[in-house]
């Protein structure tokens, strides 16, 4: 989502400075780091409506097919162009609301012990589905798995980083985070970097792993981290009293708390959890409003 105004003074080129209530603003002085100001949100999904969209989805399908991950960032990525706060972060004592939605992910390369690890970045279209990010992700973790070894972009320039000298290495970092505060690192450095994206989601549920907290990074400018664990079976207690087995993902999001309030935070989550039990709001544009009722 490219914001079309004009850059202001003020304006970085990643997004344009915000106001914010005086609460707001304060906090950004007042807890600077990103790390201080850190709330935790955790929940169970009842993902039964899901496994059975997918399960229609994936029908005559071997190769590609699309999984609870894919689902799951599609939805997320619908819910920030719902929720616009949600795409803000906070640098250099300022509130920026980012210019294009964006998520990443960690992909290991294989699934052994002392594999290496590949970082995936995402940047929808507004008019995409969830068939189009599907095929995206698919696509990109095929192409890193082609290779042991990192072949190009924020994984070799990583790799360049940690081959200089100790000394040279700490004070690249250190230059590296002053102009960060400012939003002048160069694109080479930013491009592809999940600290500078919109949401960074760990998908603990491939390595059959429940969902956990994960800390906020103060470089860059995530401001918001979600883990989603392994699908299992859990009763429910259903809306007419009734108890049910059903199948559930565990979610955990850690957020900056200086970008919105508790109550947007909630609001948030509940338009995830709606989308979990109405999947077929994810065959939609991201840009087409889902309906929820907010009340």
């Amino acid at each position: 989502m490219k914001n079309a105004t004009k850059v202001k003074w003020g304006d970085r080129k990643d997004g344009k400075k915000v106001s914010a209530p005086g609460l707001q603003t304060v906090m950004t002085a007042l807890m600077p780091k990103r790390t201080e100001a850190e709330v935790y949100l955790n929940d169970t999904i009842d993902a039964t409506a899901l496994v059975e969209y997918l399960a229609k989805k994936n029908e005559g399908r071997e190769e590609g097919k699309m999984t609870i991950f894919h689902c799951f960032i599609a939805a997320l990525a619908r819910m920030v162009y719902e929720r616009p706060l949600m795409n803000r972060f906070i640098q250099g004592y300022r509130i920026y609301e980012r210019n294009e939605i964006s998520l990443s992910f960690v992909a290991k390369r294989r699934f052994a012990d002392g594999a290496e690890e590949t970082l995936m970045f995402l940047v929808p279209k507004e008019t995409d589905t969830v068939n189009e990010i599907s095929a995206k992700i698919v696509g990109d973790v095929a192409e890193a798995r082609k290779s042991e070894h990192a072949t190009g972009g924020v994984d070799e320039l990583l790799d360049k980083f940690a081959a200089l000298p100790r000394p040279l290495l700490a004070g690249s970092v250190r230059l590296i985070r002053y102009l960060d505060f400012w939003g002048k690192n160069p694109d080479f450095i930013t491009a592809g970097d999940p600290n500078y994206s919109t949401i960074l989601v760990s998908n603990l549920g491939s390595i059959k792993c429940p969902a956990v907290y994960h800390h906020l990074n103060n470089y860059g400018t995530c401001s918001i981290m979600i883990t989603i664990g392994t699908l299992h079976k859990e009763e429910i207690l259903m809306p007419d009293g009734h108890k049910e087995i059903r199948d559930c993902v565990d979610i955990g999001a850690t957020l900056d708390e200086r970008i919105a309030d508790g109550f947007y935070f909630a609001r948030s989550l509940k338009l995830i959890r709606h989308i979990f039990e109405h999947p077929e709001i994810l065959d939609q544009p991201l840009n087409e409003p889902s309906g929820f009722d907010y009340k």
